[in-house]
């Protein structure tokens, strides 16, 4: 079965970006988004630190400019770093109109309370308590749900843009004009025709064994950018987040920078500090460093987990300023005001991505990217804490901003081939795809994690290679479901970051490497291009 439909704007993703980018846009635009699984499912509400921007008359926009130039490693784009921290305090306020609750300040009702993070040389983190991200998801979903002219389907997932080249047009200039998408509530396909097209779909730390982030995190926009002919970027750059509860029912919950910026400290099992051999800033130092630090002292000792704590603070503190990690410490047996918490490094955040340029835009005409899917050019070689949500807003903003003045004509919906699975069959063997998934994760967990050698990475190329092949037999002969999706996208992903680890022959930022530990004196961006590379 496969069914049509078409909008003016399709949003793939259902986070911050997404749900910014549906409610930045005039009212008279028809606009579907597409939730993988139910809305508010993603990273967006996973989020617990907050929004960095220039909030107080202490702190300047060349000050948080310049915290992000250093965390980012030379690999920043200075033009990216300060459209986006010029649009920090109206993306914000933003937020604020559309009714979000972020945290005031002791004892006042016209000032919000804001944060330090590591990096940050200055409190400029506003937040909703230690649930920032929920807080912003649910007051979009919200307003969405408002929008008449905004359609949300729900378990949806995404298969391919659509191309003109790709469907044989040569009478007009290649460009996006919609995507198939698999509705998984009733096993069909449909083809969406869009003008215009957002991917939004969130980072690809799926690809590794452990993880702080939901399951849907599989690169999806990114792999499917790919697929279409985009360029990506700094693919090597993975955050692996220093603290995340270590717990075999916790998946990976994460304990928030924001713990560590109010004074927690990161401890070895005899309950001595370590930090300060690594970095002057010790636990307020730059994540790569302290994920780092942990990874070093973890196999240094040969230990499963180190230890975060901030039991010396008064309970109070801890219970007004982080209760929705205080409670669900408490559900795996560990009170943080009397212990200090169990911790270990976990894949967080995908530094790199679809390349965009300030407006969003990709270099596929109609396709725009935004949020963790994207390169934009301000996070670099690493990510500055809580930069993050702020890209969200500030990019999907002004890609709305650009799609608003676009003078790109409509394409006929009418004329879009429907999907075709006459040639494919029910599978047999799913058992394929769920040990794919599993060997894909543990060997980039292995070989391609916080501390990488060539050796390691060639051995990840070999198997990559193999397993590609082997997912994209089973793609081009059975019909299409989720997990397949999923990890077809995902062995993508996997590739691209292993070429772009091995072709960096330095360390720095977030890629680490035994066989290259030195930093070069110039800093160059990895760029990988679809119609270059196989």
């Amino acid at each position: 079965m496969s069914t049509r439909l078409a909008t003016d704007v399709l949003i793939v993703g259902s986070g911050a970006a997404g749900l910014t980018m549906a409610l930045s846009l005039p009212s008279h635009m028809n606009i579907l988004v597409l939730s993988k699984g139910q809305l508010g499912g993603g990273s967006t509400a996973w989020a617990q630190g907050g929004v960095a921007g220039v909030l107080d008359d202490v702190d300047s926009v060349d000050q948080h400019v310049e915290d992000t130039l250093k965390a980012g490693a030379g690999l920043c784009d200075p033009k990216a770093v300060r459209h986006t921290i010029e649009r920090s305090t109206s993306a914000i306020h933003w937020l604020v109109d559309q009714g979000v609750p972020f945290t005031m300040a002791d004892g006042s009702d016209a000032e919000f309370h804001l944060t330090r993070e590591g990096g940050h040389s200055q409190r400029r983190i506003i937040h909703a308590a230690d649930a920032t991200g929920l807080a912003i998801s649910s007051t979009l979903i919200d307003r969405v749900n408002q929008a008449p002219n905004i359609l949300v389907l729900e378990n949806h997932v995404a298969i391919d843009l659509i191309m003109l080249e790709k469907l044989g047009v040569t009478n007009e200039p290649n460009r996006c004009v919609g995507a198939y998408v698999l509705d998984m509530a009733k096993d069909e396909t449909v083809t969406i025709g869009a003008q215009f097209t957002l991917l939004a779909s969130g980072g690809a730390s799926k690809t590794y064994l452990y993880t702080s982030n939901p399951d849907g995190a599989t690169g999806d926009g990114i792999a499917m950018a790919w697929r279409a002919g985009c360029q990506v970027v700094n693919m090597e750059f993975n955050q692996f987040h220093p603290t995340c509860l270590f717990h075999p029912k916790a998946k990976s919950f994460l304990v928030s920078e924001a713990v560590r910026g109010e004074g927690g400290l990161l401890k070895l099992p005899n309950g001595k500090r370590f930090m300060h051999e690594f970095d002057e800033r010790a636990e307020l130092a730059p994540r790569d460093i302290v994920a780092r630090a942990i990874d070093h002292e973890m196999k240094r000792l040969g230990v499963d987990n180190l230890y975060l704590d901030i039991s010396h603070k008064p309970a109070e503190f801890i219970t007004s300023h982080f209760p929705t990690i205080y409670k669900r410490c408490l559900e795996y047996g560990y009170d943080m005001t009397k212990e200090p918490l169990p911790i270990v490094p976990a894949a967080h955040y995908t530094c790199g991505g679809v390349r965009t340029d300030v407006h969003g835009c990709t270099e596929l005409p109609g396709l725009y990217a935004a949020g963790e899917c994207a390169y934009t050019g301000l996070h670099g070689a690493n990510r500055l804490a809580s930069n993050s949500l702020l890209e969200c807003i500030v990019y999907a903003r002004s890609a709305a901003e650009h799609i608003i003045n676009s003078e790109l004509k409509a394409y006929n919906p009418e004329n879009l081939p429907l999907w075709d699975e006459s040639r494919v069959s029910d599978s047999d063997e799913l058992i394929v795809i769920t040990h794919n998934w599993d060997e894909l994760r543990r060997f980039m967990w292995d070989y391609v994690g916080i501390v990488r050698t060539d050796k390691r990475l060639e051995r990840a190329k070999r198997r990559v290679k193999v397993l590609k092949q082997e997912i994209m037999d089973y793609y081009s002969n059975y019909r299409v479901n989720a997990d397949l999706l999923e990890l077809r996208n995902l062995v993508v992903v996997a590739e691209l970051i292993i070429e772009s680890a091995l072709s960096r022959k330095e360390s720095r930022g977030l890629h680490y490497t035994r066989s290259h530990p030195q930093t070069n004196e110039n800093a160059e961006i990895t760029v990988l291009s679809s119609r270059e590379v196989p």
